[in-house]
């Protein structure tokens, strides 16, 4: 059974990076560049499911920022390219949105490991950030977990959950499961704070 297809936007305003990007990235049968512009005014999205977006921009630490918190408003889950390896643009790309930050000097092989992490709703940094003290990224939720964990922070049971949203029970064990996965959260009333400071509060 084959993989699912990821989706990829490049924004990339360097066309011999953006050649490389396509010779690495295109010939995984899981992964395809489906759209790639120079600047973030011509990125259309889709609105379908996670886009994974690449980001790779000749812009200040504070222009990146806010492109990652523009992107990740709309759903896309972000890695930022960067020559710039200082913390404290790590840091900041993060707390935009980033689910990702890579440094230009990393090889073939720690892109598609960052892109197939991120795009399964984990985050990626590059290994000379580990153990750095960087802030967690926020999660990206689905829809469909969004809508769980409000009625979980109701105090709906996993029933009750599946009976509302007219899906199985053994369904919402699946997302809720991914969302511990997600998170690493395992305790319910842990999942419940996390309702919370998403705003999904009970009705």
């Amino acid at each position: 059974m084959n993989a699912p297809l990821t989706p990829i936007t490049v924004i990339c305003d360097s066309p011999l990076i953006l050649h490389g990007l396509a010779h690495v990235i295109n010939p995984e049968p899981d992964l395809q560049i489906v759209t790639s512009v120079s600047r973030v005014g011509d990125h259309r999205s889709e609105g379908s499911g996670v886009e994974v977006v690449l980001l790779n921009l000749q812009l200040s630490t504070w222009e990146t920022s806010n492109v990652v918190t523009q992107l990740h408003r709309q759903g896309h889950a972000v890695i930022v390219l960067s020559v710039s390896e200082t913390q404290s643009d790590v840091v900041q790309c993060i707390k935009a949105g980033a689910r990702g930050y890579l440094g230009q000097r990393i090889g073939e092989e720690e892109l598609l490991t960052a892109i197939r992490a991120v795009a399964s709703g984990r985050s990626y940094f590059s290994a000379r950030f580990n153990g750095r003290g960087l802030p967690v990224p926020p999660l990206h939720l689905t829809d469909r977990e969004r809508q769980i964990l409000q009625l979980l922070a109701s105090g709906a049971t996993d029933r009750e959950i599946a009976g509302k949203l007219d899906i199985t029970e053994n369904t919402v064990h699946s997302h809720l499961d991914r969302l511990r996965s997600k998170s690493g959260f395992r305790r319910r009333a842990d999942l419940t704070r996390l309702a919370l400071r998403y705003g999904l509060t009970g009705d």
